[in-house]
């Protein structure tokens, strides 16, 4: 059985060792190394992560009797709005199709709902075949932005967003 518990900055190490796991086999078919070494870099070196921890990024840890297998971060509330915005959510290969994907964006789902929010909102880079779950799970494409991440590189992401009754 899948269980979500809520992460605290002791969980680091785990967030940090599955998002290895599984950013470069996401991003690597998809863009150029350097990038994908780049973004990782920014993203989940262990300070960036406790940043954002307490900058209001919540994150949750699934897992079973075999251990982790994936995780999310999501901030309720976003930029003052009803809007809970999921930051990033990444399932081991191992893992995936089995429903932690499933399973992670539901529990943000009822946090987002116990706190009123009436949307789910993510980015996701415009080539990720995890547009096609997405769409399954009820999300729509509301946008597309480019955002500067430094270093010479842009994130060409598909804003997609789900309302909530």
């Amino acid at each position: 059985m899948i269980e979500i518990i809520e992460a605290t900055d002791h969980d680091l190490p785990i967030i940090r060792e599955i998002a290895h796991q599984t950013f470069h086999v996401t991003y690597l078919p998809l863009q150029p190394k350097e990038k994908v070494d780049y973004l990782f870099g920014l993203m989940y070196n262990p300070p960036s992560l406790l940043e954002q921890m307490k900058n209001r990024q919540r994150f949750i840890l699934a897992k079973d009797e075999t251990g982790y297998l994936g995780f999310a971060s999501f901030e309720i509330n976003c930029k003052n709005l009803s809007v809970t915005k999921i930051h990033k959510i990444y399932i081991l290969p191992t893992a995936q199709g089995r429903g932690v994907g499933k399973k992670l964006i539901d529990t943000i789902t009822s946090m987002a709902c116990e706190n009123k929010n009436q949307t789910l909102s993510l980015n996701v880079f415009r080539k990720n075949p995890a547009i096609e779950f997405y769409k399954r799970i009820g999300f729509k494409i509301a946008d597309e932005i480019n955002i500067d991440v430094g270093n010479g590189f842009m994130m060409n992401d598909y804003v997609m967003e789900k309302k909530l009754s």
